[in-house]
């Protein structure tokens, strides 16, 4: 039985891909770097972030990678914002009703996750939120420690590669959804226990 998730927020609950992708082509002109379509970014993207960055931009730092995509990014969302993904919301609900606990594990800039949390109307729904995390790998077992989570009971749902080998690393269940940044063939790759295509079978998943 799953009593804990592990969430990852930027294309499992919030939909802000292209606005992600509108920060990068900004990053990318700050370099003289020639732009991508969005569909050639997805089908390349990469996690931890700064393997993509450095994909593209070798010689960015990671400092420099930070401050500046925060800066882009406070620009882009004036003109648009990322949005929650339909009935997310009623299924986060539901789980909170049932008393699964929730965590947000996230390489998003916390001022901006915090603020999505909050228009979304899904405050007081997570236990603990990491944001701005490089490599989720690294803090899975903290998360685990602090909430005294049994790791046969928790999952970390992700979107990418990079949440699978998390999990699987943190010794939980793993699962990838298809509607984020990565594709179904990518994510099959690192051998997820579940593969979800919509919130149906998420929610099967963890009420039963």
């Amino acid at each position: 039985m799953i009593k804990n998730i592990i969430f990852d927020w930027s294309g499992v609950i919030s939909d802000d891909f292209p606005v992600v992708y509108e920060t990068m082509m900004g990053l990318f002109k700050k370099f003289g770097v020639k732009e991508v379509t969005l569909e050639k970014f997805k089908k390349e993207w990469e996690q931890p972030y700064m393997l993509n960055c450095n994909k593209y931009i070798p010689e960015l730092s990671k400092e420099k990678a930070d401050a500046l995509y925060k800066v882009i990014y406070k620009s882009v969302i004036s003109k648009h914002n990322p949005k929650i993904f339909p009935h997310m919301k009623d299924t986060l609900l539901r789980f909170n009703k049932a008393r699964v606990n929730m965590i947000i594990v996230s390489s998003h800039i916390s001022e901006y996750l915090l603020s999505d949390i909050k228009k979304f109307g899904l405050d007081k729904l997570f236990k603990e939120i990491n944001a701005g995390v490089h490599d989720k790998a690294e803090i899975i077992n903290g998360v685990i420690k602090r909430n005294s989570f049994k790791p046969e009971e928790t999952i970390f749902i992700g979107d990418t590669t990079h949440e699978i080998q998390a999990g699987k690393k943190g010794g939980v269940k793993t699962a990838a959804v298809t509607w984020g940044y990565q594709e179904e063939e990518k994510l099959k790759s690192s051998n997820p226990d579940f593969i979800i295509h919509d919130l149906k079978e998420l929610e099967l998943i963890i009420l039963g």
